[in-house]
């Protein structure tokens, strides 16, 4: 199982009243959500390993320099030349993302980021990894970006409708909702445009007409070349669109899939069946008042190993 952990704690904040605090009152919502799904996905599908990916660089400069709208909207303030970009991140949420850290250290749970690189990266890289292994992969994020990773053998697990509502896009369930074949979210997301990510899309096709165009022709440097070629099986105003956003549908491929090429060292993933430094885990639970939460979390750890 992989986590996309910003996606999951962002929601865990939003989810969970900011009334839930520690003992000093520091809001602690987000880091009991984050406890309570992780419980509940390993409850559910009792995976053997976990890994939860983090961003070490949420909007890195050379996506930003191919698409400068790429997640322009998301930026706190600006920052001089050459510094990395402040993401607008909720003042009550920021000091809790060293805790919940804390949490997955204490419990044995394994956490990797890449310098320069954000989160979807490290998942596409580790997907793979473990797909070409012939293991099975549940990555785990509210990100429709990361549908692009599904295969016979990664199942993406899309949290985006609440976690009472999840949804697992085999490349059944991808064909059926947006009737593209599977691998080929991204291509289909870069057509049509994403304004969540800041991605304009390419003028004049909407959802409907990318689905169709990518079921004809699958990637975007396919599409090009047919509409470059004259293409019989694609209509004139199609074509006509495509050759105005030649720049952006250029750029836009190494903007929007996740990179699969990260030097991610060989990681200790098993899922331990007790917390690993149950002193330190205990200790987390008492100051932060988190003790339910890492009770139900613990007794997770325990299930899966059974």
């Amino acid at each position: 199982m992989l986590l996309d952990s910003a996606s999951l704690y962002f929601r865990a904040f939003y989810g969970v009243p900011d009334s839930v605090t520690a003992p000093d009152g520091m809001p602690v919502n987000a880091v009991r959500g984050f406890c309570d799904m992780i419980a509940s996905l390993l409850t559910r599908f009792g995976p053997t390993d976990l890994v939860a990916c983090l961003d070490y660089d949420w909007r890195p400069a050379w996506r930003v320099e191919l698409i400068p709208s790429y997640k322009a909207h998301r930026v706190s303030v600006p920052t001089p030349a050459g510094q990395p970009d402040l993401e607008e991140v909720p003042d009550l949420l920021e000091p809790q993302v060293p805790i919940l850290l804390k949490v997955l250290e204490a419990a044995g749970l394994c956490a990797v980021g890449a310098d320069g690189f954000e989160a979807d990266d490290v998942l596409a890289t580790l997907a793979q990894r473990y797909d070409r292994h012939g293991d099975q992969v549940l990555v785990v994020s509210g990100d429709r970006d990361l549908i692009d990773l599904a295969t016979d053998n990664v199942t993406v697990v899309y949290t985006g409708r609440g976690m009472a509502k999840l949804v697992e896009f085999t490349p059944a369930e991808v064909q059926a909702q947006y009737g593209i074949p599977v691998g080929h979210y991204a291509d289909f997301a870069i057509l049509r445009g994403d304004p969540s990510d800041g991605l304009p899309g390419v003028a004049g096709i909407g959802e409907k007409t990318a689905a169709s165009v990518v079921g004809k022709f699958g990637r975007i440097e396919d599409i090009v070349a047919a509409a470059q070629d004259g293409d019989g099986r694609m209509s004139g105003s199609v074509r006509s669109k495509v050759l105005k956003s030649l720049d952006y549908l250029a750029a836009a491929p190494q903007v929007v899939r996740g990179r699969t090429d990260l030097e991610i060292a060989p990681l200790a993933t098993a899922i331990p069946p007790a917390p690993a430094d149950p002193e330190f885990y205990a200790a987390l639970g008492t100051q932060f008042g988190l003790g339910s939460a890492l009770d139900r979390l613990a007794r997770a750890l325990a299930a899966v190993n059974a």
